[in-house]
Protein backbone atom coordinates (compact mmCIF):
# COMPACT_ATOMS: atom_id res chain seq x y z
CA UNK A 1 0.00 0.00 0.00
CA UNK A 2 1.31 3.46 -0.84
CA UNK A 3 1.98 6.30 1.57
CA UNK A 4 -1.39 7.75 0.54
CA UNK A 5 -3.23 4.99 2.42
CA UNK A 6 -6.63 5.87 3.85
CA UNK A 7 -6.22 7.57 7.22
CA UNK A 8 -8.39 6.23 10.03
CA UNK A 9 -9.60 8.99 12.38
CA UNK A 10 -8.01 8.77 15.86
CA UNK A 11 -11.32 8.28 17.66
CA UNK A 12 -12.22 5.36 15.35
CA UNK A 13 -8.82 3.81 16.02
CA UNK A 14 -9.50 4.01 19.77
CA UNK A 15 -12.89 2.34 19.29
CA UNK A 16 -11.29 -0.43 17.24
CA UNK A 17 -8.63 -0.92 19.91
CA UNK A 18 -11.28 -1.25 22.63
CA UNK A 19 -13.12 -3.84 20.53
CA UNK A 20 -9.94 -5.88 20.03
CA UNK A 21 -8.95 -5.74 23.71
CA UNK A 22 -12.41 -6.86 24.84
CA UNK A 23 -12.67 -9.58 22.22
CA UNK A 24 -10.79 -12.23 24.19
CA UNK A 25 -9.98 -13.03 27.80
CA UNK A 26 -6.66 -14.44 26.61
CA UNK A 27 -5.44 -11.02 25.51
CA UNK A 28 -3.69 -9.97 22.31
CA UNK A 29 -0.05 -9.11 21.68
CA UNK A 30 1.26 -5.78 20.50
CA UNK A 31 2.27 -7.38 17.19
CA UNK A 32 -1.30 -8.57 16.65
CA UNK A 33 -2.71 -5.16 17.48
CA UNK A 34 -0.33 -3.21 15.25
CA UNK A 35 -0.82 -5.65 12.37
CA UNK A 36 -4.56 -6.29 12.63
CA UNK A 37 -6.42 -3.39 14.24
CA UNK A 38 -7.64 -0.75 11.83
CA UNK A 39 -5.87 2.52 12.47
CA UNK A 40 -2.50 0.92 13.16
CA UNK A 41 -2.55 -1.55 10.27
CA UNK A 42 -3.05 1.10 7.57
CA UNK A 43 -0.19 3.22 8.85
CA UNK A 44 2.12 0.23 9.05
CA UNK A 45 1.26 -0.75 5.48
CA UNK A 46 1.91 2.82 4.39
CA UNK A 47 5.48 2.66 5.70
CA UNK A 48 5.20 4.15 9.20
CA UNK A 49 8.14 2.99 11.33
CA UNK A 50 7.55 0.34 13.97
CA UNK A 51 8.84 2.67 16.71
CA UNK A 52 6.25 5.32 15.79
CA UNK A 53 3.43 2.75 15.80
CA UNK A 54 4.47 1.49 19.24
CA UNK A 55 4.48 5.05 20.61
CA UNK A 56 1.01 5.59 19.15
CA UNK A 57 -0.21 2.41 20.85
CA UNK A 58 1.28 3.47 24.21
CA UNK A 59 -0.35 6.89 23.88
CA UNK A 60 -3.71 5.32 23.01
CA UNK A 61 -3.49 3.06 26.07
CA UNK A 62 -2.81 6.12 28.22
CA UNK A 63 -5.76 7.99 26.72
CA UNK A 64 -8.12 5.06 27.31
CA UNK A 65 -6.95 4.60 30.88
CA UNK A 66 -7.47 8.32 31.42
CA UNK A 67 -11.09 7.77 30.38
CA UNK A 68 -11.46 4.99 32.94
CA UNK A 69 -10.98 2.01 30.62
CA UNK A 70 -9.08 -0.73 32.55
CA UNK A 71 -6.39 -2.17 30.28
CA UNK A 72 -4.48 -5.12 31.75
CA UNK A 73 -0.98 -6.20 30.73
CA UNK A 74 -0.32 -9.95 30.99
CA UNK A 75 3.35 -10.94 30.99
CA UNK A 76 5.08 -14.29 30.77
CA UNK A 77 3.74 -16.56 33.51
CA UNK A 78 7.27 -17.86 34.17
CA UNK A 79 8.71 -14.35 34.24
CA UNK A 80 5.97 -11.71 34.79
CA UNK A 81 8.46 -8.87 34.38
CA UNK A 82 9.31 -9.97 30.84
CA UNK A 83 6.92 -7.94 28.67
CA UNK A 84 8.44 -8.73 25.28
CA UNK A 85 5.55 -11.07 24.48
CA UNK A 86 3.00 -9.35 26.72
CA UNK A 87 -0.70 -9.61 25.93
CA UNK A 88 -3.21 -6.85 26.51
CA UNK A 89 -6.89 -7.10 27.34
CA UNK A 90 -9.87 -5.29 28.86
CA UNK A 91 -11.44 -7.67 31.42
CA UNK A 92 -15.09 -8.29 30.57
CA UNK A 93 -15.85 -8.53 34.29
CA UNK A 94 -15.03 -4.84 34.65
CA UNK A 95 -18.07 -4.07 32.48
CA UNK A 96 -20.53 -6.52 34.03
CA UNK A 97 -23.34 -5.14 36.18
CA UNK A 98 -23.31 -6.18 39.85
CA UNK A 99 -25.77 -8.97 40.60
CA UNK A 100 -27.78 -6.78 42.96
CA UNK A 101 -28.67 -4.21 40.29
CA UNK A 102 -32.21 -4.54 38.91
CA UNK A 103 -34.37 -2.39 36.65
CA UNK A 104 -38.03 -1.45 36.67
CA UNK A 105 -40.12 -2.02 33.51
CA UNK A 106 -39.91 1.72 32.75
CA UNK A 107 -36.14 1.72 33.12
CA UNK A 108 -35.84 -1.33 30.88
CA UNK A 109 -37.91 0.44 28.24
CA UNK A 110 -35.51 3.39 28.29
CA UNK A 111 -32.51 1.06 28.09
CA UNK A 112 -34.10 -0.73 25.15
CA UNK A 113 -34.49 2.55 23.30
CA UNK A 114 -30.92 3.54 24.12
CA UNK A 115 -29.75 0.16 22.92
CA UNK A 116 -31.09 1.05 19.50
CA UNK A 117 -28.17 3.44 19.14
CA UNK A 118 -25.71 0.57 19.61
CA UNK A 119 -25.37 -2.88 18.12
CA UNK A 120 -23.05 -5.36 16.54
CA UNK A 121 -23.71 -3.84 13.13
CA UNK A 122 -22.21 -0.54 14.35
CA UNK A 123 -18.72 -2.02 14.28
CA UNK A 124 -16.63 -0.34 11.61
CA UNK A 125 -15.45 -2.45 8.69
CA UNK A 126 -11.92 -2.08 10.04
CA UNK A 127 -12.94 -3.41 13.45
CA UNK A 128 -14.65 -6.45 11.91
CA UNK A 129 -11.60 -7.10 9.74
CA UNK A 130 -9.36 -6.90 12.78
CA UNK A 131 -11.49 -9.43 14.66
CA UNK A 132 -11.35 -11.85 11.73
CA UNK A 133 -7.56 -11.59 11.68
CA UNK A 134 -7.37 -12.19 15.41
CA UNK A 135 -9.48 -15.35 14.96
CA UNK A 136 -7.24 -16.47 12.11
CA UNK A 137 -4.28 -16.47 14.50
CA UNK A 138 -6.00 -19.09 16.62
CA UNK A 139 -6.98 -16.70 19.42
CA UNK A 140 -10.42 -17.42 20.86
CA UNK A 141 -12.79 -14.45 20.52
CA UNK A 142 -15.68 -14.27 22.94
CA UNK A 143 -19.15 -14.00 21.43
CA UNK A 144 -21.18 -11.96 21.04
CA UNK A 145 -18.96 -8.97 20.35
CA UNK A 146 -20.62 -5.72 21.37
CA UNK A 147 -20.59 -2.84 18.91
CA UNK A 148 -18.79 0.13 20.40
CA UNK A 149 -19.09 2.62 17.53
CA UNK A 150 -22.18 4.77 18.18
CA UNK A 151 -24.23 6.21 15.36
CA UNK A 152 -24.40 9.45 17.34
CA UNK A 153 -21.43 11.84 17.43
CA UNK A 154 -21.51 14.06 20.50
CA UNK A 155 -17.93 15.38 20.39
CA UNK A 156 -17.25 19.11 20.42
CA UNK A 157 -16.21 20.42 17.01
CA UNK A 158 -12.66 20.99 18.26
CA UNK A 159 -12.17 17.39 19.45
CA UNK A 160 -10.94 15.83 16.21
CA UNK A 161 -8.46 18.58 15.18
CA UNK A 162 -7.05 18.64 18.71
CA UNK A 163 -6.65 14.85 18.74
CA UNK A 164 -4.79 15.01 15.45
CA UNK A 165 -2.58 17.83 16.73
CA UNK A 166 -1.71 15.74 19.80
CA UNK A 167 -0.72 12.82 17.59
CA UNK A 168 1.42 15.03 15.36
CA UNK A 169 2.91 16.95 18.34
CA UNK A 170 2.06 20.29 16.72
CA UNK A 171 1.11 23.56 18.38
CA UNK A 172 -2.38 24.95 17.77
CA UNK A 173 -4.19 28.25 18.12
CA UNK A 174 -7.82 28.99 19.00
CA UNK A 175 -10.07 31.63 20.55
CA UNK A 176 -10.96 30.76 24.15
CA UNK A 177 -13.52 32.35 26.45
CA UNK A 178 -12.34 32.24 30.06
CA UNK A 179 -14.96 32.03 32.83
CA UNK A 180 -16.06 35.54 33.76
CA UNK A 181 -14.60 37.14 30.61
CA UNK A 182 -16.73 39.18 28.23
CA UNK A 183 -14.79 38.26 25.08
CA UNK A 184 -12.51 35.41 23.97
CA UNK A 185 -8.73 35.64 23.75
CA UNK A 186 -6.43 33.97 21.23
CA UNK A 187 -4.41 31.14 22.77
CA UNK A 188 -1.43 29.25 21.38
CA UNK A 189 -0.78 25.93 23.08
CA UNK A 190 1.00 22.59 22.83
CA UNK A 191 -1.88 20.07 23.10
CA UNK A 192 -0.91 17.18 25.36
CA UNK A 193 -4.07 15.21 26.21
CA UNK A 194 -7.85 15.13 25.89
CA UNK A 195 -9.72 13.93 28.99
CA UNK A 196 -13.35 13.57 29.97
CA UNK A 197 -14.41 14.84 33.39
CA UNK A 198 -17.94 15.41 34.70
CA UNK A 199 -19.23 14.29 31.27
CA UNK A 200 -17.35 17.14 29.53
CA UNK A 201 -14.24 17.08 27.37
CA UNK A 202 -11.17 19.05 28.42
CA UNK A 203 -7.88 19.81 26.68
CA UNK A 204 -4.73 19.64 28.79
CA UNK A 205 -2.00 21.71 27.16
CA UNK A 206 1.10 23.83 27.66
CA UNK A 207 0.06 27.46 27.13
CA UNK A 208 2.99 29.18 25.42
CA UNK A 209 1.61 32.60 26.34
CA UNK A 210 2.04 32.01 30.08
CA UNK A 211 4.67 29.23 29.87
CA UNK A 212 2.61 26.89 32.02
CA UNK A 213 0.28 23.90 31.71
CA UNK A 214 -3.40 24.78 31.56
CA UNK A 215 -6.71 22.93 31.17
CA UNK A 216 -9.27 24.17 28.64
CA UNK A 217 -12.94 23.21 28.43
CA UNK A 218 -13.67 22.31 24.81
CA UNK A 219 -17.10 23.95 24.88
CA UNK A 220 -15.35 27.29 25.59
CA UNK A 221 -13.31 27.13 22.38
CA UNK A 222 -15.15 29.57 20.12
CA UNK A 223 -13.16 29.30 16.89
CA UNK A 224 -11.76 26.67 14.59
CA UNK A 225 -8.59 25.03 15.88
CA UNK A 226 -5.71 26.20 13.70
CA UNK A 227 -2.82 23.75 13.31
CA UNK A 228 0.54 25.57 13.18
CA UNK A 229 3.86 24.51 11.66
CA UNK A 230 5.54 24.56 15.06
CA UNK A 231 6.26 21.09 16.43
CA UNK A 232 7.12 20.20 20.03
CA UNK A 233 8.85 17.31 21.77
CA UNK A 234 6.42 14.35 21.86
CA UNK A 235 7.83 13.34 25.25
CA UNK A 236 5.89 16.27 26.77
CA UNK A 237 2.74 14.16 26.32
CA UNK A 238 3.97 11.52 28.77
CA UNK A 239 1.66 11.34 31.80
CA UNK A 240 -0.38 14.31 30.62
CA UNK A 241 -3.72 12.53 31.00
CA UNK A 242 -3.05 11.66 34.63
CA UNK A 243 -1.88 15.21 35.42
CA UNK A 244 -5.01 16.65 33.79
CA UNK A 245 -7.44 14.46 35.72
CA UNK A 246 -5.56 15.02 38.97
CA UNK A 247 -5.81 18.79 38.51
CA UNK A 248 -9.52 18.66 37.66
CA UNK A 249 -10.25 16.51 40.71
CA UNK A 250 -8.32 18.94 42.90
CA UNK A 251 -10.36 21.89 41.61
CA UNK A 252 -13.61 19.97 42.13
CA UNK A 253 -12.71 19.16 45.74
CA UNK A 254 -12.38 22.90 46.47
CA UNK A 255 -15.70 23.88 44.88
CA UNK A 256 -18.94 22.37 46.12
CA UNK A 257 -22.51 23.42 45.49
CA UNK A 258 -25.32 22.76 47.94
CA UNK A 259 -28.57 22.07 46.08
CA UNK A 260 -31.97 20.59 46.76
CA UNK A 261 -33.56 18.38 44.12
CA UNK A 262 -37.07 17.12 43.50
CA UNK A 263 -37.07 13.33 44.07
CA UNK A 264 -37.57 11.20 40.98
CA UNK A 265 -36.52 13.90 38.50
CA UNK A 266 -33.73 14.07 35.93
CA UNK A 267 -31.93 16.58 38.15
CA UNK A 268 -31.83 14.12 41.04
CA UNK A 269 -30.69 11.27 38.78
CA UNK A 270 -27.79 13.21 37.27
CA UNK A 271 -26.65 15.21 40.30
CA UNK A 272 -26.86 12.39 42.84
CA UNK A 273 -24.34 10.39 40.80
CA UNK A 274 -21.76 13.16 41.26
CA UNK A 275 -22.70 14.17 44.81
CA UNK A 276 -20.12 13.72 47.57
CA UNK A 277 -22.66 14.03 50.37
CA UNK A 278 -26.39 13.50 50.87
CA UNK A 279 -27.13 16.08 53.54
CA UNK A 280 -30.84 15.34 53.80
CA UNK A 281 -31.94 11.98 52.38
CA UNK A 282 -33.96 12.41 49.23
CA UNK A 283 -33.48 16.11 48.71
CA UNK A 284 -30.30 18.01 49.63
CA UNK A 285 -27.01 17.21 47.86
CA UNK A 286 -23.48 18.59 47.88
CA UNK A 287 -22.04 18.42 44.36
CA UNK A 288 -18.44 19.29 43.33
CA UNK A 289 -17.92 21.31 40.15
CA UNK A 290 -15.07 22.74 38.07
CA UNK A 291 -16.52 25.60 35.98
CA UNK A 292 -19.15 27.78 37.67
CA UNK A 293 -20.60 29.19 34.44
CA UNK A 294 -20.92 25.79 32.77
CA UNK A 295 -22.41 24.25 35.91
CA UNK A 296 -24.88 27.14 36.09
CA UNK A 297 -25.97 26.35 32.52
CA UNK A 298 -26.62 22.76 33.52
CA UNK A 299 -28.53 23.62 36.69
CA UNK A 300 -30.69 26.19 34.89
CA UNK A 301 -31.61 23.55 32.30
CA UNK A 302 -33.34 21.52 35.04
CA UNK A 303 -35.78 24.37 35.74
CA UNK A 304 -37.87 23.82 38.88
CA UNK A 305 -36.32 20.41 39.53
CA UNK A 306 -33.35 21.93 41.40
CA UNK A 307 -32.79 24.84 43.78
CA UNK A 308 -29.30 26.21 44.48
CA UNK A 309 -28.54 27.03 48.11
CA UNK A 310 -24.86 27.95 47.82
CA UNK A 311 -22.48 29.35 46.80
CA UNK A 312 -24.13 32.69 46.21
CA UNK A 313 -22.29 33.29 42.92
CA UNK A 314 -23.63 30.03 41.49
CA UNK A 315 -27.18 30.75 42.68
CA UNK A 316 -27.05 34.24 41.13
CA UNK A 317 -25.76 32.82 37.85
CA UNK A 318 -28.60 30.29 37.69
CA UNK A 319 -31.22 32.93 38.54
CA UNK A 320 -29.79 35.20 35.82
CA UNK A 321 -30.19 32.46 33.24
CA UNK A 322 -33.71 31.60 34.28
CA UNK A 323 -34.78 35.25 34.18
CA UNK A 324 -33.21 35.60 30.75
CA UNK A 325 -35.15 32.56 29.53
CA UNK A 326 -38.36 33.97 31.00
CA UNK A 327 -37.79 37.32 29.33
CA UNK A 328 -37.11 35.67 25.99
CA UNK A 329 -40.26 33.55 26.16
CA UNK A 330 -42.36 36.60 27.04
CA UNK A 331 -41.56 38.35 23.74
CA UNK A 332 -42.23 35.33 21.52
CA UNK A 333 -45.46 36.02 19.58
Amino acid sequence: MSATATRVPPEERLVNLVVALMATEQGVTKDTILGSVSGYREQGEAGTRREALEKMFERDKENLRGLGVPIETIGDYADPDDLREARYRIPAAEYELPADITFTPAELAVLTLAGGVWGEHTLSAGARSGLRKIRSLGIAVDEPIIGFAPRLNLHDASFLPLQRAIEQAREVEFDYLRPGSASPRRRRVRPLALVEFEARWHLFAFDTGVSAERTFLLSRILSDVALTRQAFDPSERSGAGERALSGLREVATRQHAAVTVVPGTEAELRLRRRAVADEAPGRRLRVPFVDLEVFADELASYGPEVFVLEPDALRDAVVHRLRGAQASSAVIP
